[in-house]
């Protein structure tokens, strides 16, 4: 990517985006993806011109195990909404994606209409970096998204650990996806992961799954009565769906809106999108303090001697933080 001049460059990539225009909008996410400092700075600037523009889209973040069915779901939601008259963006996070390469792409196959949906879009992840960095990036990403138009952002993780929560973090409302037959299921899935859903929805209720699904949404509606809302404005709901039919599609958009509307009304959802501003601006802070460690020379050459004799045992790993704080002068 050419070096953009300020701010000529960047006021004309802004208003590409504000205009709508798909591969501008590209460009910009590359370019905050980007770990170059004259990207950096451009980026930060292009952010800051679009700022007012974003804010408005609703941000819901799905997570579920493999196999249950999110991104035929987010094709059917997505595909559902566009021809509303909406316009919905696809994210990934995915942490993992340097090792494993990834599963975003390969949904885009198994999101058929999306992929091919002049009001939808389609984005992955960075293709590698930590955690935060790739949730700080997929938050960018976001913004650039809103000030393109884009209404309706879907976050999908689609790695593990604690992708859930970063995706919680920088979203309104998140969708736990689950499979009928809840006693495995509902021992199996992380009580952490429970207690952040606004809603869980019980995927593939078709066929002979129906009864089954109808059972476990009744088992995980019990179990989250027993757990602490994370609003106290919103009792997490139990619904039942199936992505490959249709069925409960609309009815699950209903209660993202009825979420929506309520924590508006009572100011929650302003004061937890500040909280998720400033924990975004510490988290991109904290990558960029880390990225020494990475590019500097003297740092690599020390940590190839450092590294073995901690792990040997030779060196303390206390005596190794004070030695690399010393040739980073911190």
């Amino acid at each position: 990517m050419a070096t953009l001049s300020l701010p000529q460059d960047v006021e004309r990539l802004a208003s590409a985006i504000r205009a709508g225009d798909r591969t501008m909008l590209s460009r910009a996410i590359t370019l905050v993806e980007s770990k170059r400092a004259d990207h950096r700075q451009a980026a930060a600037a292009l952010t800051q011109m679009l700022l007012p523009f974003t804010g408005k889209a609703v941000r819901v973040g799905t997570t579920g195990a493999p196999g249950v069915g999110k991104s035929t779901l987010i094709d059917a939601l997505g595909s559902m909404l566009t021809s509303q008259g909406r316009k919905v963006a696809v994210l990934a996070v995915d942490p993992s994606s340097r090792r494993t390469g990834g599963s975003i792409l390969a949904d885009k196959t198994r999101m058929a209409r999306l992929a091919n949906d002049a009001n939808a879009f389609i984005r992955p992840s960075p293709s590698a970096g930590t955690l935060g960095g790739v949730a700080a990036k997929t938050r960018e990403t976001m913004l650039l998204c809103e000030a393109a138009g884009y209404d309706v952002v879907l976050v999908e993780t689609v790695g593990v650990g604690q992708s859930e929560l970063a995706v919680a973090d920088m979203t309104d409302f998140f969708l736990v996806l689950v499979l009928p037959g809840a006693g495995d299921e509902l021992q199996a899935l992380k009580k952490g992961v429970v207690e952040l859903a606004d809603m869980i929805a019980v995927n593939k209720a078709d066929g002979d799954n129906l009864d089954r699904a109808r059972i476990a949404a009744a088992e995980y509606g019990a179990a989250l009565h027993i757990l602490t809302s994370t609003s106290p404005n919103w009792s997490p709901p139990v619904v039942t769906c199936s992505a490959q039919t249709g069925d409960g599609i609309e009815a699950l958009w209903s209660k993202i809106l009825d979420h929506r509307e309520r924590l508006t009304a009572s100011g929650e959802l302003a004061t937890r999108r500040g909280a998720q501003q400033v924990k975004w601006m510490w988290t991109m802070l904290e990558e960029r303090l880390f990225a020494p460690l990475h590019s500097d020379r003297a740092v690599k050459s020390a940590l190839s001697r450092i590294e073995p004799n901690v792990a040997a045992g030779l060196t303390a790993p206390a005596a190794a933080v004070e030695e690399i704080a010393a040739i980073l002068k911190i």
